[in-house]
């Protein structure tokens, strides 16, 4: 862990949850130390389920990075200040299978002792066990509207994860 990083229990973290997930965004990671992966994400929420400080994101399957998180034990939600907003863009609009993600934008890899990975230069980073993960169905839409958001019906699956660290600057 860099050492300017501490530990906090998750209950202590002061951000507002809408900001930090719909706008500022978020790196979804997954992987070992040798073969890893990152993509940007902005969807997903924080919360408390079955009696766990949790959180939740999806990934469509054709991204890179679903494969790797369908793999893992563990992903790691990594939340930037607004000057890493290139490195957000980046790691949205390019896949893995094509660009060295870390080499191409400069993020300095961390390896967690508990198994995941995340970036130096974050300030804020949850540290996941999965605990559920679901697709998404189509049919339960109660707002036919969100379909717009699926014209190839590439629906996302969802991953619930109990934060087991989360790190501040």
């Amino acid at each position: 862990m860099s050492s300017d990083f501490k530990e906090v229990e998750p209950g202590l973290i002061t951000d507002n949850a809408f900001k930090l997930i719909g706008t500022d965004w978020m790196l979804i990671t997954a992987g070992t130390p040798q073969d890893f992966n990152t993509m940007t994400a902005n969807w997903g929420g924080l919360g408390y389920l079955w009696n766990k400080n949790v959180c939740f994101c999806f990934i469509r399957p054709q991204r890179h990075t679903y494969g790797f998180v369908e793999k893992a034990d563990t992903f790691t939600l990594s939340f930037f200040e607004e000057k890493y907003r290139d490195i957000l863009n980046f790691c949205g609009a390019k896949s893995g299978r094509e660009v060295n993600k870390v080499k191409e934008t400069a993020l300095v890899p961390v390896h967690s002792t508990s198994g995941g990975i995340y970036f130096d230069q974050a300030r804020l980073v949850l540290e996941c066990r999965k605990i559920y993960s679901q697709d998404i169905d189509g049919k339960n839409f109660l707002d036919q509207k969100i379909q717009t958001f699926y014209p190839n019906k590439d629906y996302h699956r969802m991953y619930i994860g109990e934060v087991v660290r989360c790190l501040v600057r």
